[in-house]
């Protein structure tokens, strides 16, 4: 099992509409991609490790695949369609991280 994480960085001047990304854009990836995609989560930053201090980012997407393969296969033919409505819900483009799931 593999997981995409999109994390979209905090700064003083970062604009991020959670509602449109959560009610709009992750449902438009979520079926786009069908099966392929295994589970879906979102993480939305409320604090660091220093007090008072905002996180470092604003929003972490996971999602998650059985491999590498089947992530891209599913998403590769998405992907402009996806980058192309980034501009609807934030002023900052997200880092892509693919990572091996390891549970305990």
């Amino acid at each position: 099992m593999i997981k995409v994480s999109v994390m979209y960085p905090n700064s003083k001047d970062v604009q991020f509409d959670v509602d449109y990304y959560k009610n709009s854009h992750l449902p438009m990836i979520s079926k786009a991609v069908g099966t392929a995609l295994k589970g879906l989560e979102l993480d939305l930053g409320i604090a660091s490790r220093v007090p008072g201090e905002p996180a470092p980012y604003v929003a972490i997407a996971h999602l998650l695949f059985d491999d590498v393969a089947a992530f891209q296969a599913s998403f590769g033919p998405h992907a402009k369609v996806f980058a192309d409505d980034v501009k609807n819900y934030s002023n900052v483009q997200g880092e892509l991280q693919i990572s091996e799931l390891i549970t305990f």
